[in-house]
């Protein structure tokens, strides 16, 4: 026995390592900046933090005790002091590093926490081996402050593989974009023109308001905002607000909505409420030479001719009449199937004329 002792220790004793070599260890002792290791020769093993792990805020005692087996690399056989340097971070990164060309052939979705947000795009780590993501392919839409992004743990493919250059490059991206063309494909699989749906604003211009419908954008233009008149569409809608709206029409991937909706429409009782012979109260909404047209309800006006302002001679009609004035007139002319109705302001001064006459 003491036999076979004495050539395990003769064994011992003459065991070489080499620069680059993997051994493996139990730890002895764990210090705030280094990490002391048992590896089977002459001399312990040493581990600086720094060569533990690229993340300043990691404390050694918290992630390693003594008793711990660990795996490293050999930087230096002797480091001047009779001990040998290792590295931890370097081995894990080597193994990150194949790890990340795995998922870079397989084109493997991975997961990990943003460790650094710079201007041109966010920082990952995956097993120590470091994955840089350009700030134009942290998202689908531009982004001009990525620090939202710090800490967070985000989804992304590697779209470039080349350790020796150091370049391995993160696409959150093209993630984005293929669960928002999945999403747009099943939203235009069930919805039909003519349906109701619930969306939320998500942009407003000059000539309409962008819908997120929860899986694609439609397009309410401003000329169906309202059976009315909309002069600006961000005085009527917010970015945020949730709006019910009617698919209009579906051409390929683009949607045209309307806030038209047909039970809505004016013009279903514009007979009955517009009947030839009724007075009416209306706002001017236009001039022109000929005449001012007259809003009698959202998307109902009629033509009050200039010869039918007064009895007394009118040149142009906004010699009278100014923009967003009420007046009251009779209605003289009523075409449901032109949409046009006539009014005169005259027929009800004749109409006063000839009872003050009486």
């Amino acid at each position: 026995m003491s036999e076979l002792s004495f050539e395990q220790m003769l064994e011992d004793s003459v065991k070489t390592i080499r620069n680059g070599e993997i051994v493996q260890g139990t730890v002895i002792d764990v210090k705030d900046d280094e990490i002391i290791l048992n590896i089977g020769y002459k001399a312990d093993g040493i581990i600086t933090k720094n060569e533990y792990t690229n993340d300043s805020s990691v404390v050694l005692t918290d992630v390693v005790k003594p008793g711990d087996t660990m795996e490293a690399k050999v930087l230096k056989v002797n480091d001047g002091e009779g001990q040998v340097t290792l590295t931890y971070k370097r081995l894990a990164a080597e193994k990150g590093n194949k790890r990340l060309e795995e998922a870079f052939e397989n084109q493997e979705v991975l997961k990990a926490p943003v460790t650094q947000v710079l201007d041109g795009g966010l920082c990952v780590n995956i097993e120590e081996a470091r994955v840089f993501i350009p700030a134009s392919l942290v998202s689908d839409t531009y982004e001009k402050d990525l620090s939202k992004y710090a800490d967070q743990e985000i989804e992304f493919v590697i779209t470039e593989f080349n350790p020796r250059r150091r370049r391995i490059i993160g696409n959150r991206k093209q993630l984005l974009l293929a669960e928002k063309a999945e999403k747009q494909k099943e939203l235009l699989a069930k919805i039909n023109v003519g349906d109701k749906v619930e969306g939320v604003v998500k942009n407003v211009t000059d000539f309409g308001a962008f819908i997120d419908l929860g899986g694609a954008d439609g397009l309410l233009h401003i000329s169906e905002m309202s059976w009315g008149r909309v002069e600006n569409p961000k005085k009527v809608f917010n970015v945020g607000d949730k709006v019910t709206v009617l698919i209009k029409d579906i051409n390929g991937d683009k949607i045209a909505l309307s806030l038209k909706f047909p039970e809505e429409n004016p013009w279903l009782t514009a007979a009955e409420d517009f009947a030839v012979g009724n007075v009416v109260k209306g706002k001017v909404a236009r001039m022109t030479d000929f005449g001012a047209f007259v809003e009698l309800a959202p998307g109902v006006d009629a033509l009050l001719h200039v010869s039918q302002i007064s009895r007394e001679h009118v040149a142009k009609p906004s010699d009278v009449l100014s923009i967003g004035q009420e007046i009251e007139a009779k209605v003289v002319d009523f075409n449901g199937e032109d949409r046009k109705i006539s009014l005169s302001m005259k027929a009800l001064e004749d109409h006063s004329a000839e009872q003050t006459e009486e």
